[in-house]
């Protein structure tokens, strides 16, 4: 059985919520697993594993806006302590006698992992951008650019990358493997209803959707929004994985930002999916691009009440073409990690 450095993004809950999925399957497996993260994914699996620490590069938020330029001063100013975390993890690989590394988009992990010359494996949606033939609006050319650039710096030259995906584009290399998303126990057990209300999820508060969803005739239930109680046809939550899952297994639809994991989750549940991607995030736009094109839902970079309407008056025809959605559980990757683990280290 192998030793394993396993590292996790920490920005956001996705990371660390699909993670947890793959580390129970090679725990189960009988490989011994040694976790780095940081932020949310570090505080999201402490509870089931021992945590290290490591530097994590984080991105700046305002009004659903990216802002590159101080995200780009913030992580600078901290690039000595990326270093420190790098010399970290090398010394516990040697300590723990590492075989390979895993990573979900974390590149500390991946770094220790190259200097000491292990075998690496990512595991990650963003690669799609990479190593997929894909579409997008021309006007995000740059964007994309800037997109595919980031990516190829977090986890670099990898043995191999599972790459997850609700659509199936084609391949550009041979070390590269499409799987289907990875999707927690939860939602793979879950019998989805549906009741009268759309979930409603942003990563940053928003008060200008609030106020457009209060002049929609539909009754809402909103996380993201830094508050909690009802304001007319608005229900506000505070972040609650329990409550949260609740509402989302229930809703009639779903409005948010474009993150893979929800997005992911959403459509096996067959909700109709309204993507309003974070602004200067290619991510989430190219995301929220593909909703719209495979038909299960809607997308557009700026809400108004118009929008709203018209994706709440086409729900049919979202539920009609979810009704044909690929649905599959993990098997898939884990029978290629184990493959790839075996491959490296047997």
């Amino acid at each position: 059985m192998a030793n394993i450095l396993y590292g996790v993004n920490g920005e956001g809950a996705g990371h660390s919520t699909r993670s947890r999925e793959v580390l129970a399957h090679l725990t189960a497996a009988g490989h011994r697993a040694h976790v780095a993260s940081f932020d949310r994914g570090q505080r999201n699996l402490a509870s089931d594993y021992e945590v290290i620490e490591v530097f994590g590069f984080r991105m700046d938020y305002v009004h659903n806006r990216v802002r590159y330029g101080k995200t780009v001063l913030k992580n600078l100013a901290r690039a000595p302590r990326a270093a420190k975390s790098v010399r970290k993890l090398m010394r516990l690989a040697e300590e723990w006698r590492i075989d390979l590394v895993i990573t979900d988009f974390e590149p500390m992990t991946c770094q220790a992992g190259h200097r000491l010359h292990l075998p690496i494996i990512s595991i990650d949606n963003q690669h799609a951008l990479v190593y997929g033939e894909i579409s997008y609006p021309r006007q995000y050319r740059r964007e994309a650019a800037a997109a595919k650039l980031v990516c190829r710096m977090m986890t670099p030259r990898a043995d191999a990358y599972l790459v997850t995906s609700f659509f199936k584009p084609r391949l550009k290399n041979k070390k590269t493997f499409l799987v289907p998303p990875i999707l927690r126990r939860e939602i793979l057990e879950a019998r989805p209803t549906e009741n009268d209300a759309v979930l409603v999820y942003v990563t940053a508060p928003s008060t200008e959707l609030a106020a457009l969803l209060k002049q929609v005739r539909q009754r809402f239930v909103c996380y993201g929004f830094g508050r909690e109680g009802s304001e007319g046809n608005i229900v506000f939550k505070k972040p609650s994985l329990e409550t949260f899952f609740q509402d989302l297994v229930s809703a009639k639809a779903v409005i948010a930002n474009s993150g893979f994991s929800l997005i992911s989750e959403a459509l096996h549940l067959g909700k109709p999916y309204l993507a309003w991607p974070m602004k200067k995030q290619f991510e989430q736009v190219f995301n929220a691009y593909y909703v719209a094109q495979e038909g299960y839902g809607a997308y557009w970079d700026d809400l108004n009440k118009e929008r709203v309407e018209s994706f709440l008056f086409n729900l049919d025809a979202y539920r009609e073409k979810l009704r044909g959605y690929p649905r599959a559980d993990n098997s898939a990757l884990f029978a290629k990690l184990d493959s790839l683990i075996e491959q490296f280290c047997g």
